[in-house]
């Protein structure tokens, strides 16, 4: 008699509103028929997927016990009852909530209705540590490119760098550099000092080449961009073994080197290219 209540239950809980039978493999819309918990009444409900979606009613109209004690406990009771038995073990078994038939519903997360934190920048992401493992999958799975050339960021040797330097027109005046300051603030007085003590004669300082031995008096409130130039040269098949040596030093200075043709201002350089083809004033 247990058996053919249950059918029949299972046979009325299959169909939508108009009386047809419901495709249980795939769902546009989460269907919740007959939600009986706490004070829900029978309440039958299609909610769409991909949309915001919210309940509002006066309190005690039963918003929470729709949205957490029945479409979230069921969601979460499903995932969990997909793990294996070992893990199954540690996470207990999770009630099953009144409700005739839940369809549609994927693995469900519940955010508690207060401020988690203070922190502005709080997502949905940050606060279920979501944002950690997407980070970590676009950094496994995903290929970078750079946001100015669009080209495909990948690592190269220093005979690739050589190469791609050689690849210029014959002629062209360029500067190799070292990036020693990316986007921090402060003075660095000592910094360039001890470029300047090393012999290295100019650095690019937020687009301008400058002087080491002038005094720059940068403001230690605003953030900065700093490159020492390694050589001034022009590239060329006599050149080889020049620039081949003032890669050599950029790469012992810093771990991403620039080539800087020296034809057209430019204030700007994607910092994302290991070797940025960018144009700078010419003063060789």
């Amino acid at each position: 008699m247990k058996s053919i209540r249950g059918s029949m239950a299972r046979k009325k809980s299959e169909l939508d509103l108009t009386g047809k039978v419901m495709d249980q493999t795939n769902f546009e819309k989460i269907i919740v028929r007959g939600a009986r918990e706490h004070n829900l009444q029978a309440v039958n409900l299609e909610i769409p997927k991909n949309q915001l979606i919210v309940f509002s009613g006066v309190s005690g109209s039963g918003k929470s016990s729709l949205a957490f004690d029945t479409l979230f406990a069921e969601g979460q009771r499903r995932y969990v009852e997909s793990l294996s038995s070992y893990a199954r073990q540690f996470l207990g078994q999770l009630p099953k909530p009144d409700v005739e038939y839940l369809g549609g519903l994927s693995p469900s997360i519940s955010i508690q209705q207060k401020t988690a934190g203070r922190n502005p920048r709080s997502t949905v992401g940050t606060i279920t540590e979501i944002h950690d493992f997407l980070r970590v999958l676009y950094a496994r799975v995903g290929v970078g490119h750079c946001p100015q050339c669009q080209g495909v960021i990948q690592a190269q040797g220093r005979d690739q760098i050589l190469e791609s330097a050689l690849a210029l027109d014959s002629g062209t005046p360029v500067y190799v550099l070292a990036p020693v300051v990316k986007g921090q603030k402060g003075e660095f007085k000592d910094l360039l000092e001890g470029f300047r003590r090393k012999g290295f004669l100019r650095a690019r300082v937020d687009g301008d080449i400058v002087q080491l031995d002038s005094d720059l008096n940068l403001d230690r409130k605003i953030k900065h961009n700093i490159e020492v130039v390694i050589d001034r040269l022009k590239v060329g098949p006599d050149a080889r073994g020049r620039v081949s040596e003032a890669i050599e030093t950029a790469l012992n200075r810093a771990p991403l080197p620039l080539l800087l043709p020296a034809m057209i201002q430019a204030t700007r350089f994607p910092t994302a290219c290991l070797i940025p083809v960018m144009p700078v004033p010419n003063v060789i």
